[in-house]
């Protein structure tokens, strides 16, 4: 047990500790005390912690598991998985309460003088007015959960603020106060209901609205960089009452509960969640048995030959060469539109509907309009990082074994038709959502995948093994897709071009060459 505490769990509390000092002093450093840098609070608090912990558990922590006499080493990752949650909780839960604890309080006579004093996180102000009979409003809806299967409504409301009412005829507001409304329901009903349903939610906010005293809070929260502060910049753009507004208004959240409980149970969940995590983490190394062979070459110093040599084929795999080269320059594409969304402040997890038409999103009033580019454009955007993720795992699993036997040029032209099918389905099939992803053309290729091995292109033992479980990938996600919220009209589409496709090139080339033998 020695040696798994001193070469396990004590450097997991270390890398805890040191992250927990280290990565939010930084956090409190260049985005809370100087602002050095101004992005969005989930990619602090949330994305930044991810990776790193990521990081210290794959790079570091894993090598040091090997000690652990495992018998499928493939559970060595396992418990690199759990090393990264058990990390990630107190890490998040510490900047989550960073951001609260630090916040100072500026205690203003009238609201103008928030212009002269520096940025603060809260206020209280001792003589305004809230001008409801001209707020701004932005509605919103997005989806969210497992294949988009929740339909989250919302309402921002934006309502300009002066030092008193006679201030409304000749002064242009630069503080804003936030009000907001959110209702969620499934976004698997029809559309009439949908409609019936934001009608009702609309309709229920417009009431409370009208009977909600603003007057009344006891301090004022500045709404950092968010998708929230975004849909309060939208109501305040939609007003057209206010007329070249400033460009850095000040958006203010009123909170009726006393200033000492903006922490809540922060800091106590911190304290519990490092020794539940340190006491779980423990308790699963005390399971497992040590590793004599692995502990002894760690102590020795020698390298691991073995994952040296795997970490170098993953490298050569990662570089597009013969065999894959196309697919991983598609994977790349894809991922590299996606962090240029996520550096222009959209969003991670999800986007939204307006930003994903921005950047060249399917639509079909849109494209049919002229805007044709919109059925290439879109194959390369996708809703967020979990559609992100599955469409290029998918990519990924089809392009290893069309690729060499289309060759790059062929498996480029399949992937781009596919596409375009699938994209011009949509749009004829209902054009009034908006597509995105790269899932058409995946389900192309998959059709052209299907059509090779029922035309036996690839050997008897092959097909047997991948073509039901390939037909059973398709179609448990249409079956999903019959739910709502997903594009089936696309997925469908491009399945049917993709094996058209491949059933032509198989009797083109048969009728060229009779005694071909195209197998694998």
């Amino acid at each position: 047990m020695r040696d798994k505490l001193s070469l396990i769990f004590i450097p997991f509390l270390l890398s805890l500790f040191a992250l927990l000092i280290g990565y939010t002093f930084l956090h409190w450093l260049l985005f809370i005390q100087f602002e050095i840098f101004e992005v969005k609070e989930i990619i602090v608090t949330l994305i930044i912690p991810l990776i790193l912990t990521a990081t210290i558990s794959w790079l570091y922590l894993r090598p040091r598991l090997k000690i652990l006499k495992i018998k499928d080493k493939n559970n060595i990752d396992g418990f690199c998985a759990a090393a990264w949650i058990f990390l990630s909780i107190p890490l998040i839960i510490c900047q989550e309460y960073l951001t609260t604890s630090t916040g100072k309080l500026t205690q203003l006579e009238t609201l103008d003088r928030i212009q002269l004093s520096s940025p603060t996180k809260y206020y209280t102000v001792q003589s305004f007015y809230a001008d409801k009979h001209h707020p701004g409003i932005f509605f919103n809806a997005e989806t969210s959960g497992r294949s988009n299967q929740n339909m989250n409504m919302h309402i921002y409301v934006a309502v300009p603020m002066y030092n008193k009412r006679s201030d409304t005829i000749q002064k242009k507001p630069s503080s804003w106060l936030a009000v907001e409304y959110s209702e969620n329901i499934s976004n698997n009903l029809e559309p009439e209901e949908k409609e019936r349903k934001f009608k009702e939610f609309a309709m229920q906010s417009e009431i409370d609205f009208k009977n909600r005293d603003l007057l009344t809070f006891t301090y004022l929260e500045r709404l950092g960089n968010s998708d929230k502060k975004d849909g309060f910049l939208q109501a305040i753009n939609n007003n057209k009452f206010f007329t070249n507004q400033s460009s850095h208004p000040h958006i203010l959240k009123s909170i009726n509960e006393p200033f000492e409980n903006r922490n809540g149970n922060k800091l106590r969940n911190l304290l519990i969640s490092i020794g539940i995590v340190s006491i779980i983490w423990l308790i699963v190394l005390s399971i497992f048995k040590v590793n004599q062979r692995q502990l002894t070459r760690i102590k020795a110093g020698k390298p691991d030959i073995k994952a040296q040599r795997e970490t170098k084929e993953l490298l050569n795999f990662l570089i597009p060469q013969d065999g894959h080269f196309i697919t991983m320059i598609l994977i790349y594409l894809n991922i590299a539109v996606f962090i240029l969304m996520f550096l222009s402040g959209n969003g991670f997890v999800s986007f939204k509907g307006q930003d994903l038409l921005n950047w060249g999103a399917n639509f079909g009033p849109f494209t049919k309009n002229g805007q044709w580019w919109r059925l290439i454009t879109s194959t390369f955007l996708h809703g967020g990082i979990t559609h992100l993720l599955m469409n290029l795992f998918g990519l990924l699993f089809v392009g290893i074994f069309l690729e060499p036997i289309l060759g790059r040029r062929y498996f480029l032209s399949v992937y781009l038709l596919t596409g375009i099918s699938a994209s011009l389905t949509s749009i004829f099939w209902n054009d009034n959502i908006i597509s995105v992803g790269a899932s058409g053309a995946i389900f192309g290729l998959y059709g052209m995948f299907i059509s090779f091995m029922i035309f036996k292109i690839f050997t008897l033992e092959f097909s047997k093994v991948f073509l039901l479980s390939t037909i059973a990938f398709v179609g448990i996600n249409l079956m999903m897709g019959l739910t709502g919220g997903t594009d089936n009209a696309a997925h469908i589409g491009g399945l049917l071009s993709g094996f058209l496709i491949g059933t032509l090139m198989i009797l083109f080339f048969k009728k060229e060459d009779p005694n071909s033998k195209n197998s694998k």
